[in-house]
């Protein structure tokens, strides 16, 4: 089972979850729900929303994603994204973690989620 991920403040979170999807602005801006692999979470946290106290990550099981998902880089990098294109679904979304900020490095991923 693969899992991909969101990160999402808890008040955009509290706002754009509803018990049938996850529907946030970038859907109607962009055409899609931008998210990262495990190893593409803290990089991409830390560069695009550093130091958020209620940051959270959504984890994502992308066989149970209703609408298309497509991994691709439109900045046009190497490193592969996945997008998923139109409202999550609220049954592929496996747990919502705190994403704690540490200080100095930045956030850390959940211990629930580190692979020994």
């Amino acid at each position: 089972m693969t899992r991909i991920y969101h990160f999402i403040t808890k008040s955009d979170l509290d706002q754009y979850l509803s018990a049938k999807a996850l529907e946030v602005p970038s859907l109607s801006g962009q055409g899609f729900i931008h998210c990262s692999k495990l190893d593409q979470v803290i990089e991409v946290a830390n560069y695009l929303a550093p130091y958020d106290e209620e940051m959270h990550l959504i984890e994502i099981d992308e066989s149970k994603v209703i609408p298309e998902i497509k991994y691709e880089n439109l900045d046009g990098g190497e490193r592969l994204f996945p997008h998923i294109y139109g409202p999550l679904n609220r049954d592929a979304i496996v747990a919502i973690h705190p994403l704690a900020w540490d200080g100095e490095e930045g956030y850390q991923l959940p211990e629930s989620l580190i692979i020994s």
